[in-house]
């Protein structure tokens, strides 16, 4: 995969078919500062930005932090493949949150 970010924000991007405007106004940030990171003279941008990023391209951030290597995550594996499923369903990660918080608020109710 790329070498640096912007590199993989831009391969991603153009994978799925953005432009540099549709992505930008798509995750809701500065074309010109996305395009700063694409090319490498912002080579250091904030995890809200990228965040915001990862949500328009449909990607878990840590793909655009460090590619395709694996992760030190101690996530189960039943886990991971459950989170790709969802992903793979079209899930949002705002639809999944709500999900979660729905589940917390039943099991507060059985109190």
């Amino acid at each position: 995969m790329a070498d640096h970010i912007g590199e993989r924000i831009r391969k991603i991007r153009q994978d799925r078919g953005f432009s540099l405007s549709e992505l930008a106004d798509t995750a809701e940030v500065a074309k010109s500062y996305l395009s700063n990171v694409e090319r490498g003279i912002q080579s250091n941008p904030s995890i809200s930005f990228l965040q915001k990023v990862s949500d328009a391209l449909n990607v878990p951030i840590n793909l655009l932090l460090y590619g395709d290597r694996p992760s030190d995550s101690n996530l189960d594996p039943e886990w991971a493949s459950l989170v790709q499923e969802a992903m793979s369903s079209g899930i949002s990660k705002k639809e999944f949150r709500d999900f979660l918080e729905y589940q917390k608020w039943k099991l507060g109710q059985k109190d």
